[in-house]
């Protein structure tokens, strides 16, 4: 599953005026003379010939009608963590690779689900209902092929590739589609006659061998359908959230504190179940026209304490209410977790510090 340019629908997700125009996030070109480079652009930016890591003056001179703006990493990080909490429940076994990216083992999954194609439309369609993104995904017998297949019709793509065919669909593909292989070692694997990923499959695995060591195990694997590195389940539980979207916009204030509190007592609910403290206390709402804020507070002390989730919460939505826009979502998140001390332990805690009388 790859989320499609990621940065910048964020960005038009969260200001439609940016929609259907070239972004570009990174420096802006016309302070600092023109340093620094493309963080991320959009479709329409890129189809003016931007791309990430370019120069932010070559970027400028090749589109000055663009929108430039700054990488808000925090936003991103927050978002990625929202869909990665939504797709991993789809997974055998979830991977994570990077803010936008991760492989999902559905092995026994699309067993009793109607298979891999209903599941990748069903994670297709709630990221596009509950987050408005698109992602393209790649259906395959091993991580490469799907890596390969997520690119292959971007954005909003499916891609199938049955496991009788991987190799047959690979074939026609140029050897720089394997994840991996940059511009150098490309230009080695040419030098040797090798263009596509079939002439890959073809070549001698023993010249292979000599030119590039133990990398040539892996490239003939990939070339022949027949990599087999497992999903490795690397999830880490970084906070613990939920959300309710309501039926009907609205600006009854009790109907929304009152869902605010059934989500404190969700959110919590997990806390001890996971054996958990958590430190921030973090608040989402988004309004009509999915004009979305999010704000957070830190504690002195990690805690289990679920009245100052409350309380946090409560004070945090102050800063809302009187807005002239009904209330679309709210969502409640603790952050800044860590395994809860065992009783013996010394150490402070706020549930030590409040507990404490006299």
């Amino acid at each position: 599953m790859d989320l499609d340019a990621f940065y910048a629908s964020v960005e038009q997700r969260e200001n439609p005026a940016l929609r259907d125009v070239p972004l570009i996030i990174g420096a802006d070109p016309k302070n600092g003379k023109g340093r620094g480079v493309v963080v991320a652009c959009s479709y329409e930016a890129r189809k003016r010939g931007l791309h990430s890591g370019q120069p932010i003056a070559t970027a400028y001179r090749l589109c000055p009608e663009g929108v430039y703006i700054q990488p808000n990493l925090a936003l991103y990080g927050q978002v990625s963590a929202d869909v990665m909490d939504r797709i991993r429940k789809y997974a055998d076994k979830f991977e994570q690779v990077s803010i936008d990216e991760a492989f999902l083992d559905v092995t026994e999954r699309s067993q009793t689900s109607g298979g891999p194609i209903v599941l990748a439309r069903q994670i297709k369609a709630e990221l596009k209902g509950k987050e408005r993104l698109t992602c393209s995904i790649g259906i395959a017998p091993n991580k490469s092929a799907a890596k390969i297949a997520s690119d292959y019709q971007k954005p909003d793509g499916l891609t199938y590739i049955e496991p009788e065919r991987a190799k047959e669909f690979l074939a026609p593909l140029v050897v720089s589609k394997i994840s991996g292989i940059g511009k150098k070692t490309e230009a080695q694997l040419n030098e040797l006659g090798i263009k596509t990923i079939g002439d890959l499959a073809k070549y001698s695995p023993r010249s292979l061998y000599k030119q590039f060591g133990k990398s040539a195990v892996w490239l003939w694997a990939i070339a022949n359908a027949e990599e087999r590195v497992e999903v490795q389940e690397n999830y880490e539980m970084k906070s613990i959230g939920g959300e309710h979207t309501f039926e009907v916009d609205t600006n009854d204030w009790l109907a929304i504190k009152e869902q605010l509190v059934n989500l404190v007592d969700y959110v919590h609910k997990r806390l001890i179940e996971a054996n958990m403290s958590y430190r921030t206390v973090g608040l989402k709402i988004r309004f009509t026209g999915f004009e979305t804020y999010t704000r957070e507070k830190t504690l002195r002390f990690s805690t289990t304490d679920k009245q100052s989730i409350l309380t946090t919460i409560q004070e945090l939505l102050e800063e809302f209410r009187g807005r002239p826009k009904k209330v679309r979502l709210v969502g409640v998140r603790l952050s800044g977790l860590a395994n809860k001390p065992e009783k013996s332990t010394t150490k402070p805690t706020l549930d030590t510090f409040v507990s404490r009388k006299g």
